[in-house]
């Protein structure tokens, strides 16, 4: 039979899905795709109490027979992870167990460079599906769009795969191919990508002015330094344009990352008032964030444009949820892709590690984010090309202006961007003209053109 350490350790791992909640919460780093907690297991609480051993009677009898009459031999450690993955797997599709490798990869991850292809992915209606390319990746490049399903990694189906394995096999050493089968509106059949992996650097921020006295600053992802980048880029611009007319905060295709650097970039912008809330089963999961004054953007004279589409969730869904209920900016684009759970991490004995789902995220006004997005207050949508020759025709023109430095965030910051340099991006044109004809009712509500 299996060793009844085996067996104890087990029935500690499941009875932690019961009692996660009890213990104490801090913030913790995570993945891009994921506004994550990190919980600590310490103090009486801790301690799971007791399980009858009816409960686990049938799953002890499973395991003996695997052990004595499986036709391959299984390790005990082997048998009790796979165990563990199949329950968890019942629960959500952000909800995952973590082998110890994998959550040593997952720890590499947050430190802001990994080998891969630059893309965020998630589970929606049980398919898989992209949330966003990572600009300038090579999903990026190779025409990788927001809401498209990922029907198979490398001839595989991807059916049955969980998030982490999902990752695992789109992962890979520098100057590997990985082939994507992706189904997307317009599609007569499934269409195969073959990317080339590379190293993914993620510079969080980036940021332009505009003439007539007008900052840009565009945020990719949410990471440990983000908010202190926001912060110094708005100081610089107060200093230059004195005063500053106007800011646009973009957070299209920003897939995420830590909900601490989303409080605090939101805060950057606010001085009072809520900025989010997550609600859970437990007292230690319902949370509240706050603004605090003395901020460099709080000042409302400031007008201000927050850019969102179908690939901005999660923490750029906080940061727009917040400014936007607390009428600090005029949030304008296309709805939100509606990432709104929080997903605890809970490091185990064995350094393996739960990644569960405890909470929802709610905005100021008590709009839950999950599956509802954020509704833009001006609807500006993105030419749409006609067909997917079109699509890559502009991927790689963007491209090529990209590696001749003169994409729109490759020039120096104090640089101002140009007519020519707005009409690459009709959207940001638009909110351009929002913040010139303030207040926003003077601009009709109409797509970008």
């Amino acid at each position: 039979m299996l060793p009844s350490v085996a067996l104890r350790k087990l029935t500690l791992l499941l009875v932690l899905l019961a009692v996660a909640g009890s213990a104490a919460l801090a913030v913790g780093e995570q993945p891009p795709a994921q506004e994550t907690l990190r919980l600590r297991l310490g103090g009486p609480s801790s301690s799971p109490p007791p399980l009858a051993d009816a409960h686990l009677q049938n799953f002890t009898q499973v395991l003996h027979l695997i052990e004595q009459h499986y036709v391959e031999p299984k390790s005990a450690k082997e048998v009790i992870h796979g165990a563990i993955q199949g329950a968890v797997s019942t629960l959500d599709p952000h909800s995952s167990f973590m082998t110890p490798e994998e959550f040593r990869e997952l720890q590499i991850e947050t430190k802001g460079k990994f080998s891969g292809i630059g893309i965020e992915i998630t589970m929606k209606d049980r398919i898989l599906t992209v949330v966003s390319p990572i600009e300038g990746t090579p999903a990026f490049r190779a025409g990788l769009r927001a809401g498209d399903q990922i029907v198979k990694i490398d001839g595989k189906p991807t059916r049955n795969l969980s998030l982490t394995e999902a990752v695992k096999m789109i992962r890979g050493p520098k100057g590997s191919k990985v082939t994507l089968t992706i189904n997307r509106p317009g599609f007569p059949a499934p269409k195969d990508f073959i990317l080339v992996r590379d190293i993914i650097p993620i510079r969080s921020v980036k940021a332009r002015v505009v003439e007539g006295g007008l900052g840009y600053i565009r945020v990719a992802n949410f990471q440990d330094q983000t908010d202190l980048d926001v912060r110094g880029y708005l100081t610089k611009m107060q200093q230059k344009f004195s005063p500053l007319k106007g800011l646009i905060l973009d957070l299209r295709n920003d897939p995420g990352g830590l909900l601490e650097q989303a409080v605090q970039v939101a805060d950057e912008f606010l001085s009072s008032g809520l900025i989010v809330y997550t609600q859970g089963r437990t007292p230690q999961q319902n949370m509240r964030f706050y603004a605090r004054p003395g901020q460099p953007g709080e000042d409302r004279s400031l007008p201000m444009v927050v850019l969102i589409n179908e690939g901005s969730a999660s923490a750029s869904e906080i940061v727009a949820g917040a400014l936007k209920d607390q009428k600090r900016a005029v949030v304008a684009g296309a709805k939100s892709f509606g990432k709104g759970s929080v997903q605890t991490i809970i490091p185990l004995e064995d350094g393996s590690a739960l990644r569960l789902t405890t909470a929802l995220y709610y905005t100021p006004s008590g709009r839950t984010i999950q599956d509802k997005g954020i509704e833009p207050d001006i609807l500006l949508k993105e030419p749409e090309p006609t067909d997917a020759k079109a699509l890559q025709a502009l991927r790689d023109e963007a491209m090529e202006r990209h590696m001749r430095g003169e994409g729109i965030t490759d020039k120096p910051w104090n640089q101002p961007l140009t007519t020519a340099d707005l009409e690459q991006d009709p959207v940001l044109k638009r909110a351009v003209e929002i913040l010139r004809n303030w207040p926003p009712k003077l601009v009709a509500q109409q797509p970008a053109s």
